[in-house]
C-alpha cells in the first residue's frame, strides 16, 4: 500500500456508491403523482424487487447511520404495521397486477422487532399481490441478541432463506464505547437457531473504524466470527457523521483510528478472512468460493445496489415503509423519512412519496460504468457507451480526476478500459468518483473513502 495514495484519495469524503445517482441528488419534484405513474410503467413481464424498512429499535447503537426510532413498546411497532400493509395495498393498485418477485429484503432498524405471528402475516400479504417462486430469495436484517425462538420459526416458516447478523465486534471495550453489549454465545445460539429453523445462508456484518478497535481486536473478532462458519462477511468502515446523526455525538472522537489506522484495521480483517477460505468481493464483501456472490463475480455479473453487493438484477426495487427508496424504471422514489409523517400520508390515502430523482440518459450511462468499477474494478468505457448511445469520450476526454488517478498509479487506461491496480483498490470509491457528474456538489453525508 502507498500510504501518499492513501492520505491523497482515502481522506476525501465520497459516496459509496449503493446508487447513482446519490440520495443527496433526490428532490421534492418527484413526489406521489410520480411514483403512481412510475408504478404504472413497470414491465408487467420483468421481476421485481421488494424492499420493506421496519425503522424500530430497543435501543440505540451509537454508530449507527441507519433510519430507526427507539421504542420500548410494541404499540407503535404494531400502528406502524397497519400503515406498512395499507402501503402495500395503495402499490399493488397503481402496479401491474401479479408481478413476479425476484428477491424481498427486510431491513431497519431492527425488522425482527415484530412479533412473529406479524411476521407471518406481512409475508401471506406479499404472497397475495405479488408471485413468489422457489427461486425467490427472502433475506432479513437481524440483531442477534433479540431473535427469540419463535421468531426464528417465523422466519423459517415465511421462507426466508437468508438472514445478515450484525455482529460489529466481539471487543468488550469497544461495544461499551457503541453502546452495544453483544456476547459471543448470543450471537452464535441466534446462528444456530436460525439454522435449525430452515435459514441457512447467513451472513455477519463486520465494522472497522470504531471507537478504541485496533488491529487486534479486529482480528480477534474476525477469528471467533469465522468459527461460527457464517457463508458471506460484509466489512464496512464506520462513517463518523455527528453533524449528521446527532446521536454519534456519544462517540468518543478521539478514541477513533485516523485513515492510516482504518486501514490497517481493514486489511487484517481482510487477510484473515482470505486465509480462512473467503474470497474477497468487489470492495468490502468476503464469501465461500460456492456462494452466489462469488459465482456472480467471477461471471462478470455482480450487481451493487442499496444493500450492498447483490445477485439481484431485478431492475425494479419497490420500496416500503419510512424512509423506504425504491428504483424505477424512471428514477428514485424516497418515502417520508419519520415513522409518524409515513403514517399521516398513508392514513390519508396517499403514497408516502416526498423526493426522488428522474434518469437521465447520462445518468444511465454513468451509473452503469460506477457500477462496473465497484464490482469488477475495470470498466470498458466504449461498451459501455456504445449501450447507451453515447460518445466514450465524453467521459474520458478532459477527465480532470481520471487523467490525476492515472498519473498517480491508481489506474491504467487501455483502449478506453479504466483498469484499476490491484495494489489500489481500497480506494476504488474514488476512482467511481471520477465518472460522477455531481461529485463536487456538497458531501457532508458520505464518508471517508478508506
Amino acid at each position: 500500500m502507498d500510504p501518499e495514495i492513501l492520505t491523497k484519495y482515502g481522506e476525501v469524503r465520497l459516496p459509496r456508491y449503493t446508487s447513482y445517482p446519490t440520495a443527496p441528488r433526490f428532490s421534492p419534484a418527484i413526489g406521489k403523482g410520480t411514483y403512481g405513474d412510475w408504478l404504472g410503467n413497470i414491465p408487467a413481464s420483468d421481476p421485481v424487487s421488494l424492499y420493506l424498512h421496519i425503522p424500530f429499535c430497543r435501543s440505540m447503537c451509537w454508530y449507527c447511520g441507519c433510519h430507526t426510532t427507539i421504542s420500548q413498546q410494541d404499540q407503535p411497532i404494531t400502528d406502524y404495521l397497519h400503515f406498512l400493509k395499507s402501503e402495500i395495498d395503495m402499490v399493488v393498485q397503481r402496479a401491474p397486477k401479479s408481478l413476479r418477485v425476484g428477491e424481498v429484503h427486510f431491513g431497519g432498524g431492527t425488522p425482527t422487532i415484530i412479533q412473529p405471528d406479524e411476521f407471518l402475516v406481512l409475508m401471506t400479504l406479499l404472497r397475495r399481490w405479488f408471485e413468489f417462486s422457489d427461486a425467490t430469495n427472502i433475506a432479513v436484517e437481524i440483531d442477534p441478541r433479540r431473535l427469540t425462538n419463535d421468531m426464528a420459526a417465523a422466519l423459517g416458516t415465511g421462507g426466508v432463506a437468508r438472514a445478515s447478523l450484525g455482529v460489529q465486534t466481539f471487543d468488550p471495550l469497544v461495544q461499551k464505547a457503541i453502546n452495544r453489549i453483544q456476547t459471543e454465545q448470543q450471537t452464535l445460539e441466534a446462528v444456530r437457531n436460525l439454522r435449525k429453523n430452515g435459514v441457512r445462508r447467513i451472513n455477519f456484518d463486520l465494522i472497522y473504524g470504531l471507537p478504541h478497535q485496533t488491529e487486534q481486536s479486529c482480528v480477534a473478532t474476525t477469528k471467533a466470527a469465522i468459527a461460527m462458519k457464517p457463508d458471506r462477511f460484509s466489512v464496512f468502515g464506520y462513517a463518523h457523521i455527528p453533524s449528521f446523526k446527532k446521536h454519534q455525538r456519544m462517540i468518543d472522537e478521539t478514541a477513533l483510528a485516523g485513515t492510516a489506522g482504518r486501514n490497517v484495521q481493514a486489511e487484517a480483517i481482510k487477510e484473515a478472512l482470505v486465509s480462512a477460505g473467503y474470497h474477497q468481493v468487489g470492495l468490502d464483501h468476503f464469501a465461500l468460493k460456492t456462494d452466489d456472490l462469488v459465482i456472480a463475480q467471477d461471471a462478470g455479473k455482480l450487481r451493487r445496489n442499496f444493500q450492498g453487493y447483490t445477485t439481484d438484477n431485478c431492475e425494479t426495487m419497490i420500496g416500503f415503509g419510512a424512509s423506504a427508496i425504491g428504483r424505477m424504471v424512471d428514477g428514485y422514489v424516497q418515502n417520508e423519512v419519520a415513522p409518524g409523517r409515513f403514517a399521516r400520508s398513508i392514513g390519508s390515502g396517499e403514497l408516502a412519496t416526498v423526493k426522488g430523482y428522474r434518469f437521465t440518459g447520462d445518468d444511465k450511462f454513468r451509473a452503469q460504468v460506477i457500477e462496473r468499477l465497484m464490482c469488477d474494478f475495470s470498466a470498458d468505457i466504449p461498451s459501455i457507451a456504445a449501450t447507451h448511445g453515447f460518445d466514450p469520450t465524453a467521459l474520458l476526454k478532459g477527465n480532470r480526476r481520471l487523467k490525476m488517478l492515472e498519473d498517480d498509479g491508481v489506474v491504467r487506461i487501455h483502449d478506453g478500459c479504466v483498469i484499476v491496480k490491484k495494489d489500489h483498490r481500497f480506494v476504488i470509491r474514488a476512482v467511481a468518483a471520477a465518472f460522477d457528474a455531481y461529485i463536487e456538489e456538497a458531501t457532508r453525508t458520505h464518508s471517508k473513502a478508506a
